[in-house]
């Protein structure tokens, strides 16, 4: 997996390609703690083929993190196997899907 990064007004913003996986989603929850000097955070899935429950986990801890600190987690672009992983699980009914 591959992860964008930057800065925008007070957002940061991560642009995912590839899978986020039990492989790969330590990487986006390091690239989201070293990164984050925002609370504000939009992660682009646009180029996200894939999303498994180790994924999922870490954007429960984003979520969680960003709320704890006053600010909000955004995900724009999912696809629609993506969505239906978000509703299947419920995160759909707390994660703000753009």
């Amino acid at each position: 997996m591959n992860i964008r990064t930057h800065q925008e007004n007070d957002a940061l913003h991560l642009a995912l390609n590839g899978r986020l996986d039990t492989t790969t989603s330590p990487q986006l929850d390091e690239a989201i703690r070293a990164l984050a000097a925002s609370s504000n955070l939009i992660l682009d899935f646009a180029q996200l083929s894939y999303l498994s429950s180790a994924g999922l986990r870490v954007l429960l801890s984003a979520q969680k993190r960003a709320m704890s600190s006053g600010g909000s987690l955004r995900i724009r672009n999912a696809n629609e196997s993506i969505l239906e992983v978000f509703e299947l699980t419920g995160f759909s009914d707390f994660l703000t899907l753009e």
